[in-house]
């Protein structure tokens, strides 16, 4: 025998953070699905996260960990399957020998080519969904945000 609650589950509650998240990830799941169709069986959630912190002349490998925001380790295990697949080479950073470059191959420059028309098409079934006028106000609304967010980090660090 089952007993029945008494209490009613609340629903929880609809806000942006969790419409942001949501979208969000299903543009990354949509973004990597694409990638995946246009012959880049190695791209992934995971190793897009990374990329997205890798400029197209490179980095060092040092300041892709503090971009990435995550470990050393899981930095280094990404960077491994990446350099195995042909998309990233790593060699000595020629300034500093400890340090170590971190730079896309012919590979990984194409993959970055097919990423750039894909974010397109993703937008513009956006655009197709939305409507011009929307899709225009959420980017604007979305720069402001990310504006104010960056406002807000610089008066945090200003001294007193």
């Amino acid at each position: 025998m089952v007993k029945e609650l008494d209490e009613k589950i609340e629903a929880l509650a609809d806000h942006v953070g969790w419409r942001l998240w949501q979208a969000s990830r299903a543009w990354q799941a949509e973004f990597a699905a694409a990638m995946r169709a246009a012959g880049h069986a190695w791209f992934s959630e995971a190793r897009a996260g990374l990329l997205g912190h890798i400029p197209r002349n490179g980095t060092r490998q040092s300041a892709l960990i503090e971009r990435a925001a995550t470990s050393k380790q899981a930095v280094q295990q990404l960077l491994d399957g990446l350099e195995a697949e042909g998309v990233l080479e790593r060699f000595p950073d020629p300034r500093d020998g400890r340090g170590k470059l971190v730079r896309y191959t012919r590979k990984g420059l194409d993959a970055l080519r097919d990423g750039d028309r894909i974010k397109l098409q993703i937008e513009r079934g956006y655009i197709d969904r939305i409507g011009e006028q929307r899709f225009a106000a959420l980017m604007d609304a979305l720069r402001s945000l990310d504006a104010g967010r960056a406002d807000a980090s610089e008066e945090a660090s200003e001294p007193e």
